[in-house]
C-alpha cells in the first residue's frame, strides 16, 4: 500500500488531506524505484556523454523514460486503488498519455492510472451480485477493456495535451528564473511541498521531465539536483541530533542514515512536522545548494533516484565531481546552522537545559549521612532523630533530675 512508505496520517483536516495524497504518489513510485535506478545507470553509461559511450545501448534511454517507467507508475497506481484490476486499467490508460505528449508521462500516469482503476471500482460496485452465473469472466474483461480504452482514447484527446501544457508553463517558469539567475528561489516552493510528502510528484511528475529534456541537449541538468539535494535533510538531522529533544535523538543517525546512504527522504519529514519553524532550514539548506550548482556549472545526466549520494555520484558527469559535493556539502552545512539556531542551540525544546540541577536537588534531599554517623548539611534529619536529640539534651536532663 501506498502508506507504507510514508508515516501513518493522523486526522481528517486538510494538512491530513494533502498528506495522504502525498502518500500515496510516494506509493506509485517508491516500488519502482529499482527500474528508475536502472534507466539511470543505462543512461550514466552509454549516453554520448556518459562513462561508456554506446550508440547501440543508449537507444534503451528513450524507450524506458517516455514509454516503460509511466507504465509502471500507472500500473502501481491503479493497484493501489483497486487491485489487479485497477492496475491493469491504470496501464491500459497511461499509454494513452504517453501517445497524447511528447514528454516523460509521469505526472500524468500518477493521475490517469488512479483515475481509471477507481471508474473500474465503480463499475464493480455497481454490478456485485447482478451477474448471472457465468458470465462473470466476460463481464470482468470486456469491462476491463472499454474502460481502459476509454480512458486511453481521453488521455490522446484531453489529459495528454493538458498535462503537457502544464509541464510547458513550469518549464517556462523554471527557464524564467535560470535566465535571471533566481533558481535557488525554487527552493521556496519544493522544500514545503517536499514535508507535505510531495517530493515525488514534484521530482518525477514536474522537475524531471523538464530536465530529461534539458539533458539531451546539453548532457546534463541541474534540474535534477533540486528536489533531489540529500544535504538539506542530512543537516536538519545533524542539528536534531545534536539540539533536538533528547527523547528523539536517539532516533536520528538511523534516519540520517536511511536519509543520506539509502535515499528515503522521507524519513526525515516528521522531525518538520513536530517543529514546523524548521522548514526554514531546509529552504536555506536547498537554496545554498542550488546556487552552488549555478556557480560551479554542476548538473547531473539522470535523475538520481533514490535521492543518496551513492545515486548522485552513479549519475554524475565527467568533471562534475567537484560542483555536485561542494553543493551538498555546502546545503548541509547551512541547514545545519540554520536548523541549529531555530532550536535554539537545545535551549528551546521544552526541557530542562541540563540534568545536573536536578540531580544535585535529589542528592540534597537524599538521607546521606558521613563516615562518622553525622547527618551531612541540607540533608533532611532520620526518622526519629529529632526526638532522640530532644531526650539528650541538657534541658530535658535537668528537667528529668527535679522530678527525680
Amino acid at each position: 500500500m501506498a502508506m507504507s512508505y510514508t508515516p501513518e496520517v493522523q486526522g481528517t483536516g486538510f494538512k491530513a488531506r494533502v498528506q495522504r495524497i502525498g502518500g500515496h504518489l510516494a506509493g506509485m513510485v517508491m516500488p519502482n524505484i529499482g527500474a528508475f535506478i536502472a534507466w539511470g545507470l543505462i543512461t550514466a553509461l552509454f549516453i554520448p556523454t556518459g562513462w561508456l559511450p554506446n550508440e547501440d545501448l543508449a537507444k534503451l534511454v528513450d524507450p524506458m523514460i517516455f514509454s516503460l517507467l509511466p507504465i509502471l507508475i500507472g500500473y502501481t497506481g491503479g493497484r493501489i486503488v483497486h487491485g489487479q484490476r485497477g492496475a491493469v486499467v491504470g496501464a491500459v490508460a497511461t499509454v494513452g498519455m504517453i501517445v497524447g505528449a511528447d514528454i516523460p508521462m509521469f505526472l500524468g500516469a500518477m493521475i490517469m492510472g488512479p483515475a481509471a482503476a477507481y471508474l473500474i471500482k465503480l463499475f464493480d460496485g455497481l454490478v456485485r451480485d447482478r451477474i448471472r452465473p457465468g458470465f462473470e469472466m466476460l463481464v470482468d474483461n470486456f469491462s476491463a477493456g472499454i474502460v481502459g480504452g476509454g480512458m486511453a482514447l481521453l488521455g490522446v484527446w484531453l489529459i495528454g495535451p493538458v498535462v503537457a501544457r502544464l509541464s510547458d508553463w513550469a518549464g517556462a517558469g523554471v527557464d524564467w528564473l535560470i535566465g535571471q539567475n533566481l533558481l535557488p528561489v525554487a527552493s521556496v516552493l519544493v522544500e514545503p511541498a517536499k514535508v507535505l510528502f510531495l517530493n515525488n510528484a514534484i521530482n518525477h511528475g514536474v522537475l524531471s521531465p523538464l530536465a530529461v529534456a534539458q539533458a539531451q541537449e546539453t548532457g546534463k541538468s541541474i534540474l535534477f539536483m533540486i528536489e533531489s539535494n540529500p544535504g538539506p535533510g542530512l543537516g536538519l538531522l545533524l542539528a536534531f541530533f545534536l539540539f533536538g529533544p533528547r527523547s528523539l535523538r536517539p532516533s536520528v543517525p538511523a534516519a540520517g542514515i536511511i536519509h543520506f546512504l539509502g535515499g528515503i527522504h522521507e524519513i526525515y519529514f516528521p522531525y518538520v512536522l513536530m517543529k514546523p519553524r524548521l522548514i526554514l532550514a531546509t529552504i536555506a539548506g536547498g537554496a545554498a545548494g542550488v546556487a552552488t550548482f549555478m556557480v560551479t556549472g554542476a548538473g547531473l545526466v539522470a535523475t538520481p533516484s533514490p535521492g543518496s549520494i551513492f545515486a548522485y555520484a552513479a549519475v554524475t558527469p565527467r568533471g562534475g565531481w567537484f560542483g555536485m559535493v561542494l553543493g551538498v556539502l555546502i546545503a548541509t552545512v547551512v541547514s545545519f546552522v540554520v536548523a541549529s539556531a531555530l532550536l535554539g542551540f537545545g535551549r528551546l525544546n521544552g526541557e530542562p537545559e541540563t540534568d545536573e540541577a536536578a540531580e544535585t536537588d535529589r542528592a540534597t534531599d537524599a538521607d546521606e549521612t558521613t563516615a562518622d554517623g553525622s547527618v551531612r548539611a541540607g540533608a533532611p534529619a532520620p526518622a526519629g532523630a529529632e526526638d532522640r536529640d530532644r531526650e539528650s539534651s541538657p534541658a530535658v536532663a535537668r528537667s528529668a533530675g527535679a522530678e527525680s
